[in-house]
């Protein structure tokens, strides 16, 4: 039955088919979408990674390609000889690259037959992903899952040749390298030769990269793998990819311009889509107190207003409480949404629940603009009307308020922002909105641990008016570092590197890091600073989460070839899995049999 396709050439892809071509003989070679047979003629609509072709059989016209196509069912895989002829008048599909022609098969031949697919690839229903895992090869094959690897190749390429532009290398870094405390756990490969010695797999290439640059190859980038075993979610995976960058003789500035010409290169590449820059920034502290996160969706309004003043003597003792003793009241304006119902009010309160608060209190705006509320016999006309002015109260509107330690209310507040918006179709699909976040703290204190550890990673910057801070006022120093967000996901992040051993080994004593321990963790970096090393920085993209917000997708796992499950299997190999004794003893993880 099957058949070999030698001296049959393949001339075209299955997409690039127009009226141009009509008259012309072609050879396709694909996979059967979906077949119909008319009762005469036989339909065939062939598939490959670049789109769909209408393929006709005709008794009259090829009766021995005609006999054969009864034959074919869903993905068996062909290669057809015809003609280019134009579609029947009113028989055109014209959501299809190809639907003004069709081929007129005169020779066909089947390749390979197909077991019936686990789940139709004609149809964009619900398929559970544990099986469009477990038959990856075939979920690939989709059009929304081709068009997804298809950008992020073009991702991949629009990087490379940006980057190459502007002067850089592309240089590789090493997969095996030294376990170091980087935030999460590392991956570890026993080492045969050195038993009881490990490698671990790079949490990412951020030592290497300063080493380059202390090497004087000044501009480095890599489109590279990365390894964190740390708990996973939409947008996390144990194994994750990285555009990665370092640059020497730089200071903020330089960085942020490179990058909004890098993302705008990219996104008009692949997307076709040109963007506004330069990018809005906003500091930490800012963006903390108006969206209550590093991280804001800046898509839509619904900004947190701080209130406390006024509650410090208002006679509702939950605001009079927070405000007078460290804590805060803030307040999110819902325009326009009034006349939500009691039982959304509920929803929401459940859902502040979930981040920490302890309640929820609201306020709706009358007609008349007056209170109507559980809390406003607490309130006398003049608190109402104050709140009311700083937040641009108006009828229709509705207020909820936070009233707590300042991190819980900002972490609340947040929250309900993003649920409001969702529930109310705030959230613009196709706006791109990017906003660069700077001036973060250097160091956050670890309860846990009982000490400080460093925001991003103890290599970031202190900014230099703040470096006699670092052994009193360690909370207040603020670090050279800045994050890229697009639409409420932080996309890339990076900050000017320590270059100075001192500083470096200032900041590890003020991370609790003994003088012994830093030296046997990190020696090899404090030992090549002192050999010259020149103020650098950088910035990493994480290449997964960037396509999958590009491509629009809710996770990470659909812009991956071949992804785990959030428990970290792949269900296509079944990896991981137990191996050998023989392997284990090899590597002195485990006795021998007797």
């Amino acid at each position: 039955m099957y058949e070999s396709m030698h001296g049959m050439k393949r001339t075209h892809d299955c997409a690039s088919l127009t009226e141009g071509h009509i008259g012309q003989e072609v050879v396709l070679m694909g996979w059967i979408l979906r077949r119909r047979d008319h009762g005469g003629l036989i339909f065939v609509d062939l598939r490959d990674r670049m789109g769909i072709t209408q393929v006709v059989f005709s008794p009259e016209a090829a009766p021995a390609a005609h006999k054969k196509a009864h034959a074919l069912r869903s993905e068996y895989v062909i290669a057809v000889r015809g003609t280019v002829a134009k579609r029947p008048e009113g028989m055109e599909n014209p959501k299809l690259l190809t639907g003004a022609i069709e081929i007129s098969c005169a020779e066909l031949r089947i390749l390979n037959s197909s077991q019936p697919p686990p789940f139709p690839l004609d149809e964009e229903g619900e398929v559970s992903e544990a099986i469009r895992l477990k038959y990856r090869y075939i979920d690939l094959r989709r059009p929304r899952m081709a068009e997804a690897i298809r950008i992020r190749h073009e991702v991949c390429q629009a990087v490379r040749e940006h980057l190459n532009n502007q002067g850089f290398f592309e240089i590789e870094t090493p997969m095996l390298t030294r376990s170091t405390p980087e935030g999460a756990r590392d991956y570890l490969v026993p080492c045969r030769l050195s038993p009881g010695s490990f490698y671990a797999l790079p949490q990412s290439p951020q030592l290497y990269k300063q080493i380059l640059m202390i090497s004087g190859l000044e501009k480095y980038y890599q489109i590279v793998r990365c390894f964190r075993d740390e708990d996973l979610r939409a947008d996390r995976q144990p194994e994750f990819t990285q555009i990665d960058m370092e640059l020497s003789f730089v200071e903020e500035d330089d960085i942020i311009a490179l990058v909004e010409g890098l993302v705008s290169h990219v996104f008009e590449k692949a997307l076709g889509r040109v963007l506004s820059c330069p990018f809005p920034r906003l500091s930490y502290d800012e963006a903390m107190e108006r969206f209550g996160t590093d991280r804001p969706d800046m898509r839509f309004g619904l900004e947190l207003r701080d209130v406390s003043e006024v509650a410090q003597t208002c006679a509702f003792q939950v605001f009079r409480h927070a405000a007078s003793s460290g804590g805060v009241v803030k307040a999110v304006n819902a325009k326009g949404m009034g006349d939500i119902s009691r039982k959304e009010i509920d929803e929401l309160t459940e859902h502040a629940a979930a981040f920490g608060a302890k309640g929820l209190a609201w306020v709706k705006i009358r007609e008349d603009g007056s209170w109507q509320s559980p809390i406003a016999k607490f309130f006398t006309q003049e608190e109402m009307e104050r709140i009311g002015e700083h937040l641009e109260a108006s009828s229709g509107d509705i207020l909820f308020f936070g009233a707590d330690q300042k991190s819980v209310v900002l972490k609340v507040l947040g929250e309900l922002r993003l649920e409001l918006a969702r529930r109310h179709g705030l959230i613009l699909r196709d706006v791109l909105s990017f906003v660069w976040i700077g001036d973060f703290p250097l160091f956050e204190y670890d309860e846990e641990l009982g000490r400080l550890q460093a925001v991003h990673h103890p290599f970031t910057a202190p900014r230099e008016e703040d470096l006699d801070l670092l052994e009193t006022e360690p909370f207040r120093v603020r670090a050279r570092a800045y994050d890229l967000v697009l639409n409420g996901t932080e996309i890339g992040g990076g900050s000017i590197r320590i270059h100075r051993p001192d500083v470096q080994e200032r900041v590890f004593r003020a991370l609790s890091l003994p003088d012994e321990e830093a030296r046997e963790k990190f020696g090899f970096l404090i030992e090549a600073l002192s050999y010259g090393a020149p103020p650098h920085g950088g910035i990493a993209f994480g290449l997964d989460r960037l396509v999958m917000l590009m491509t629009g997708r809710e996770t990470i796992r659909d812009v991956i070839a071949f992804p785990k499950t959030q428990k970290g299997q792949c269900l296509l190999t079944q990896a991981p899995a137990p191996v050998a004794m023989t392997q284990l003893v090899e590597l002195s993880l485990k006795p021998g049999w007797d």
